[in-house]
């Protein structure tokens, strides 16, 4: 009882004011939408206003999550934090990385506590536990690798090291690691497969399984994380992988998405010895000559794609009672259906 005493009592009735950081972005977006759908006042926190968030009411406050003044004047007076907000990519420096990444969501974090907020959530990825191995059904007792080949991986394991580290008394935290996010109105994805679909390379012999998850699963699920916060406390500090439950065959998952975009299946394939070995050629001649934009293949990139990484998700099924309610089947008609009406190519 003394612990419960700890904690405002968040919102007035069902509804909750709550900052959504990184809420222009895919995700952020998707969880904006269905905080909105039930409800709840919304403030989105991003570096840029974007209009279809006005469209739904959202109150929007720019800034940037490196600033700790403006973050916390975004967390204020708030009854949930989702973190969304992050620098994602398997290219570029650590500084490009390490003060979003990091030192965002250690601000992120030391508002919450300024500010009394109660409850907050992280997103993840599952990548803070790759390495460079087949994953294959593990679940969230796989501890962090030695080292990572790329600074988003490790950088993202920073920051969630930091937020399981935080919750106590006075703040609740859950992290989810959903992984390969994908639907309608992503804008990394799916049309970047799309776009190199002429110069796409099979890794390996096609068989290595991945978990993929819908967008409005994966929004769906982060809402289901803030329930249980709010009704199971002792769930504070944990971490669960989220997943549409139905683990995939890597390249078949690729061609479903080329096949949505218009686009015919990858034929042509790569040893995974050799897209490795071009991987640490490319990055040691991008490093060498200071080249900036991202390589077409890196170590990170040649593991992920010849690997398997799918997830026992019976954690996030029994505490947060999460289940995925869209089929991948379902999100891609859904996903054939907005590319077509899209701006990217098809």
């Amino acid at each position: 009882m003394t612990r419960m005493r700890a904690f405002r009592t968040p919102g007035t009735g069902s509804s909750k004011n709550i900052l959504v950081t990184g809420g222009g972005g895919f995700l952020g977006s998707a969880i904006i939408r269905q905080l909105v759908a039930q409800g709840h006042r919304v403030t989105s926190f991003s570096r840029r206003s974007h209009p279809h968030l006005d469209a739904l009411g959202v109150r929007q406050l720019r800034g940037d999550i490196v600033n700790a003044g403006a973050v916390k004047d975004a967390v204020r007076e708030k009854d949930a934090v989702f973190h969304v907000a992050a620098k994602a990519g398997v290219w570029g420096p650590a500084d490009a990385y390490y003060p979003v990444n990091v030192t965002g969501t250690r601000h992120v974090i030391t508002a919450c506590r300024s500010c009394r907020v109660p409850m907050l959530i992280y997103t993840s990825s599952p990548s803070v536990v790759f390495n460079g191995k087949d994953m294959a059904g593990i679940d969230e007792s796989v501890p962090y690798p030695t080292r990572y080949h790329a600074h988003y991986p490790r950088t993202k394991a920073m920051a969630e090291q930091l937020v399981r580290a935080a919750a106590d008394d006075q703040l609740r935290t859950i992290t989810l690691r959903p992984h390969l996010i994908w639907g309608p109105g992503d804008n990394h994805l799916a049309p970047r497969i799309i776009a190199r679909s002429h110069r796409l390379r099979q890794v390996g012999d096609g068989r290595n399984r991945v978990d993929t998850i819908y967008i409005d699963n994966a929004a769906h699920a982060h809402l289901l994380a803030m329930e249980a916060l709010q009704h199971h406390p002792e769930l504070s500090g944990r971490v669960y992988f989220i997943s549409d439950d139905a683990p995939i065959a890597l390249w078949e998952m690729v061609n479903r998405i080329l096949a949505a975009g218009g686009k015919g299946p990858v034929t042509r394939t790569l040893s995974p010895a050799m897209a490795y070995a071009i991987g640490t050629l490319l990055e040691g001649t991008y490093h060498l000559f200071g080249i900036r934009h991202e390589p077409i293949m890196t170590r990170f990139v040649a593991r992920e794609l010849a690997t398997a990484h799918w997830f026992d998700i019976s954690a996030a099924k029994r505490d947060l009672g999460y289940t995925a309610g869209i089929s991948i089947d379902t999100g891609m008609q859904r996903l054939k259906a907005w590319l077509a009406e899209s701006p990217f190519p098809s």
